[in-house]
């Protein structure tokens, strides 16, 4: 039976992207710079770790418009290290700067993400929607050789709204041409993928490669993205 959906829209950080594994590689290469461990801070896994409590705080709040784009940047790595003693803003410019082009370069794909874009891209018209930071993201489709398959690139900046804000998500079909009858949203995130294209009509797949969500409230749920296949 020919799939009802003409248009799919994939998220990109957790989702195509291994945002967690290239994190991992980009702080290795920090901490040995910075030389983090004669500053007092143990373990990669230890900086890693605080920064993460304090990133995940800082983006909620950005995602509903608490703080700005540049503040963001300048207190997640600020705050870690004041975790740890270290009253250094210049260092934690210094490191934040370090990390976005480093994460942004150092490229780690879920598995078959390849597979099943090559799979989709001559059936289906692909876009991403992504609340990450234009500069970053062109990066990471460039370096990773993803870009080519994706006619429209949404951000969070360009549509001025984020996930999951109904308006990103107008805002991206609108740019399409797509209705959301005929849309299918890709995403890891239940509340800034799924309820955000839900909240529009628009059906959704959710991507729980770790089984982290017992029930979901998605229309579908795959765990590998090569499901995507017997999906559609």
């Amino acid at each position: 039976m020919p799939s009802k959906y003409n248009h799919l829209f994939f998220d990109l950080d957790r989702t195509l992207w291994d945002f967690d594994g290239s994190t991992r590689l980009a702080f290795e290469d920090i901490y040995r710079k910075y030389n983090l461990a004669g500053k007092g801070i143990a373990s990669v896994d230890d900086f890693h770790r605080y920064y993460t409590i304090h990133n995940n705080e800082l983006w909620a709040r950005y995602r509903v418009g608490d703080i700005k784009k540049e503040e963001l940047r300048g207190l997640r790595f600020h705050m870690t290290l004041k975790d740890f003693g270290i009253e250094d803003p210049d260092l934690a410019g210094r490191i934040g700067e370090d990390y976005l082009s480093l994460i942004s370069h150092k490229v780690s794909l879920f598995p078959n993400a390849f597979r099943v874009l090559e799979y989709l891209k001559p059936k289906y018209k692909l876009h991403l929607i992504t609340n990450g930071f234009n500069e970053v993201q062109s990066t990471k489709l460039a370096v990773s050789g993803l870009g080519k398959y994706f006619l429209e690139v949404i951000t969070s900046e360009e549509a001025g709204f984020k996930k999951p804000d109904e308006r990103i998500f107008i805002y991206a079909l609108q740019k399409a041409g797509a209705s959301s009858s005929e849309s299918l949203m890709i995403g890891d995130d239940p509340e800034v993928d799924i309820e955000g294209a839900k909240n529009i009509g628009m059906d959704q797949v959710l991507f729980d490669p770790d089984r982290k969500y017992e029930e979901t409230n998605s229309t579908y749920c795959i765990r590998d993205l090569w499901e995507l296949k017997e999906l559609l």
